[in-house]
């Protein structure tokens, strides 16, 4: 079995190839070797230069890597491909095969995966901190030849490992999960995961999460990710060291729990829903004279909604129905400001409350009419949904059109109205992108 060990270096996020060194080992000796500065056609970062010594003017007059690419198609021809943090340096390479249109697929091994396997037991696994525990010195660190020949010096002392064989044979299975997952990610946590509903959490090293998703199957779902080539999901994935799950029962309670963890980590991948929008509601208050009040403001400083939306502009368009529809009067649903009496452009109906030609009690008559039409249209909502196990079920409470939370309950408890439940919900905020969620279900109802 020949195996070729490979480091590169890249530009960074463009992860354009800067440099590669490839040396073929067969299982005793190293046979061949092949090391080059690659111009990426493109200018090298600062903060690349820093890390790795390699700056503009040194790959000026270097090769591109259409260039060299038929040798690197030869030389790792047949043989394994073996790295730190192997997909790393495989999509790197594969991706600069793809955008000259070449096919790149070789057999793959990682030795950070094979070192955690056959040397447990070590704080860390980085290429720097585990050459140093196992007294592997490294000339020219974060230069490719440096990094490649120190990797071959920790593949022989992991070949040379009693169950070593055993392992190398079980990594290099077509059914092997290891050369997909990330290198910091222990087998074990992965194979913890259920085939659920859920929501699932990527962490990184320091134990911070940096992905939140939800899922009919968390593990499908999960595995999903490492098999993306995207960007985002490379590195995503190289960062990737813990998953932590909770299982929802249904996909639609997963929904909400991801916008929830969403909103309350703000994930450093997860592009959209981070910050909660601004919610507003329509209420109504009684004056010192006795007069009912229509009125709006933010849902977080009105104390008793009648009804939740997503905009000062919504809740106008509401008002401004009801008072055509019940003959309310513009200045007391404060549809007008600082008007000694109503003059609206448009909604003429008045009856004269705010000229004091209507009594109070008259006026309020088609205040509380106008308020029962908002509750008829804000139900009161328990939808019964599936548990995360035989002998559980769950629930989603909306009260008068606002998501209140979800809940699980036993099936031996005995519920016979909606504040039997509240023991058992979760208390969840409401949002504009909840409320999108919910309405595409109550619509179906």
């Amino acid at each position: 079995m020949i195996y070729t060990i490979i480091d590169v270096e890249t530009t960074g996020r463009s992860n354009k190839l800067t440099e590669i060194s490839i040396f073929k080992y067969d299982g005793t000796q190293i046979i061949d070797e092949f090391t080059s500065l690659i111009n990426p056609e493109l200018l090298i970062p600062d903060y690349i230069t820093a890390l790795t010594g390699i700056d503009n003017g040194m790959v000026a007059d270097a090769p591109t890597f259409s260039e060299i690419a038929n040798t690197i198609l030869s030389f790792t021809e047949n043989c394994i491909f073996v790295a730190h943090n192997v997909n790393f340096d495989y999509n790197a390479i594969r991706n600069e095969f793809k955008a000259i249109n070449i096919d790149f697929n070789r057999k793959k091994l990682c030795t950070i995966r094979l070192a955690r396997k056959l040397i447990p037991g070590h704080k860390s696994y980085s290429l720097g901190k585990l050459s140093n525990a196992l007294d592997i010195h490294i000339v020219d660190r974060h230069r490719a030849r440096g990094d490649a020949e120190a990797t071959v010096i920790l593949f022989e002392r992991l070949l040379s490992q009693e169950q070593a064989e055993t392992v190398f044979n079980e990594f290099l299975k077509k059914s092997s999960k290891e050369a997909t997952l990330p290198s910091h990610l222990p087998t074990a946590v992965f194979n913890n995961l259920p085939n659920t509903p859920g929501v699932y959490y990527f962490k990184n090293k320091k134990g911070k999460i940096i992905y939140v998703g939800k899922a009919k199957d968390i593990k499908k779902r999960v595995l999903s990710h490492f098999y993306s080539k995207t960007k985002k999901s490379l590195a995503m994935c190289r960062e990737t060291a813990h998953i932590d799950f909770a299982l929802s029962g249904t996909e639609l309670i997963a929904l909400l729990m991801e916008d929830a963890a969403i909103k309350q980590h703000y994930p450093e991948y997860n592009q959209v829903a981070k910050r909660a929008t601004k919610m507003y509601a329509i209420f109504s208050y009684t004056d010192r004279k006795g007069i009912i009040h229509m009125a709006y403001n933010t849902l977080k400083a009105t104390p008793n909604p009648i009804l939740t939306l997503n905009s000062i502009t919504e809740c106008r368009q509401h008002i401004e129905q009801l008072c055509s529809q019940f003959e309310l009067c513009p200045k007391y649903c404060h549809l007008q400001e600082a008007v000694a009496s109503c003059n609206h452009f448009k909604i003429h109906t008045c009856k004269g409350i705010c000229k004091d030609q209507e009594p109070y009690e008259q006026y309020n008559q088609r205040v509380l009419q106008a308020i029962d039409s908002l509750n008829n249209n804000s139900k009161d909502v328990v939808l019964k949904q599936k548990g995360r196990h035989a002998q559980e079920d769950a629930f989603i409470m909306i009260e008068k059109g606002t998501y209140l939370g979800y809940g699980f309950i036993d099936k031996t408890e005995h519920i016979n109205n909606t504040q039997d439940l509240e023991p058992f919900l979760i208390p969840q905020k409401d949002n504009n992108d909840i409320q999108k969620i919910i309405r595409k279900v109550l619509v179906n109802l």
